[in-house]
């Protein structure tokens, strides 16, 4: 009997000795529900533009550089996992492409260059496919007024039964400033009016950096209030940032004594966020509330090494804007609503090998994260139950490799299928988001997590089933 009574209490010692020594605490398979995320969307980007459609599908673009990329997303929290796709355009210098749905047809607006940026001018191309990530792209062509004179950031206002093409530019031939311009257009490829000077940079805080900047016109009509919000200063500089325009949807949009400029920037940099701007507005899946999305620096100086972040917004009395400020990136944010919750899996809570281990951190979920993804094969392993299916992936993860060097991660699934994530530097306290589309069966799962290249650090995952977001 005592024999007996003495393996009993044994067994329990042992597995407790053999999970101290394997770093795990508990395999998360349960996970938990939650209706928060943090309000990273994507770890590397700028200039993003969110179009929510009547289909009820986001689609969304920003600078490649290269070409003109579009994501179809359920979701606006996991854009970045989203279907894409690539559309060529033949060109160097790919600025800032805008999607628009106009007339029962997609446009989309871009700068593009010759390889010199002293050619910059805008383009556009159209869709006319129900989806724009489907059917024949054809080129337009330029879309400029008489001067034919540098042009950036092209965005379209359509008021009543005409639109109007706004942007950014040079006065002259020389860049030493850029101005905001609009101009009257008879059809979505075409501007037939001169162009008219609506703002220039005069503030301090707009010409705090040379050359003077005023670009990224974005607008936003609430009860007959014109909001017309641009980025300001150096868009390489820590003090980039939002101002803002009026005009009453009555008013002669071609005179520039109709448009009022508001004297300080109405959303800069605060919460260890630097450089806040080139925006665009959308609203949650319910349309119950109103976003921004906007890039912002990965740290402090970090020039246009930027990343893509976004939050729910109110309005003033006035019918203007409170964009308040750039969210604390380290505490969690309620989901857009209308928007279907995820599970979590905080990785302290996963099984680790090859030196990975329990850390502390005040900037990590639940003051703990997984970290010494150091050596060859570190891993951490999790067991989750789910039914089968297609599912996002979001990762909260972090990588401060002294080296500058991008991180890669093995994601495997019951060791059948496997994904590469990439974890982009920026500090070990800076969490930044790695993303998949992972498919799993009904019952248990494993889930690795596998240094391959680099190192890491992994907070916490999500997981988000599509079936949640195509009900």
């Amino acid at each position: 009997m005592e024999r007996k009574r003495f393996g009993k209490m044994l067994l329990p010692a042992i597995c407790l000795l053999l999970i101290s020594q394997m770093g795990c605490t508990d395999s998360g398979a349960g996970g938990e529900e939650r209706k928060d995320f943090y309000n990273i969307l994507m770890q590397d980007g700028a200039d993003p533009w969110v179009y929510k459609h009547t289909d009820g599908y986001y689609y969304f673009t920003k600078t490649t550089g290269v070409d003109v990329t579009v994501w179809k997303s359920a979701s606006l929290t996991g854009v970045d996992a989203a279907p894409r796709r690539v559309i060529p355009t033949g060109g160097h210098g790919i600025w800032a492409p805008e999607l628009h749905y106009i007339h029962g047809a997609w446009y989309i607006y871009y700068a593009m260059d010759d390889g010199d940026n002293v050619n910059h001018r805008m383009y556009v191309m159209e869709n006319t496919s129900a989806d724009p990530t489907q059917g024949v792209w054809k080129q337009k062509g330029q879309i400029t007024d008489s001067t034919n004179r540098w042009a950036i950031d092209g965005t379209v206002l359509p008021l009543d039964d005409q639109l109007y093409f706004i942007w950014s530019g040079w006065e002259g031939d020389v860049n030493v400033s850029q101005n905001l311009y609009i101009a009257r257009m008879s059809n979505p490829w075409t501007i037939d009016s001169e162009r008219v000077e609506i703002a220039r940079p005069t503030y301090a805080w707009e010409t705090n950096h040379s050359p003077h900047v005023n670009e990224g016109p974005q607008v936003a009509v609430r009860n007959g209030t014109i909001n017309l919000v641009y980025s300001a200063s150096g868009s390489w500089t820590n003090d980039y940032c939002l101002g803002l325009i009026t005009a009453d949807v009555t008013s002669d949009l071609l005179n520039p004594a109709s448009w009022q400029k508001r004297a300080e920037p109405i959303f800069a940099s605060g919460n260890g966020l630097y450089g806040p701007g080139h925006h665009s507005f959308t609203t949650s899946p319910d349309g119950t509330e109103d976003w921004i999305v906007y890039h912002v620096a990965k740290y402090k100086d970090a020039g246009w090494n930027r990343e893509v972040r976004a939050q729910s917004f109110t309005w003033n009395e006035d019918n203007t804007p409170n964009l308040g400020v750039p969210a604390d990136p380290n505490l969690p944010l309620a989901l857009p609503s209308g928007e279907a919750s995820r599970s979590r899996y905080e990785a302290e809570k996963g099984m680790f090998g090859a030196g990975v281990s329990v850390l502390a951190s005040t900037s990590s979920s639940g003051g703990k994260y997984a970290g010494r993804f150091e050596q060859e094969e570190s891993y951490a392993e999790f067991s989750i139950q789910a039914a089968a299916g297609e599912y996002i992936l979001l990762a909260r993860t972090a990588n401060g490799s002294a080296a500058g060097e991008v991180s890669y991660v093995e994601l495997s699934v019951n060791s059948e299928s496997s994904v590469t994530l990439s974890v982009l530097p920026k500090g070990w306290d800076n969490w930044g988001l790695s993303t998949a589309r992972i498919q799993l069966k009904d019952g248990e799962n494993k889930l690795r997590f596998t240094r391959d290249r680099g190192k890491f650090g992994l907070d916490f995952f999500d997981l988000l089933p599509l079936r949640a977001l195509q009900q």
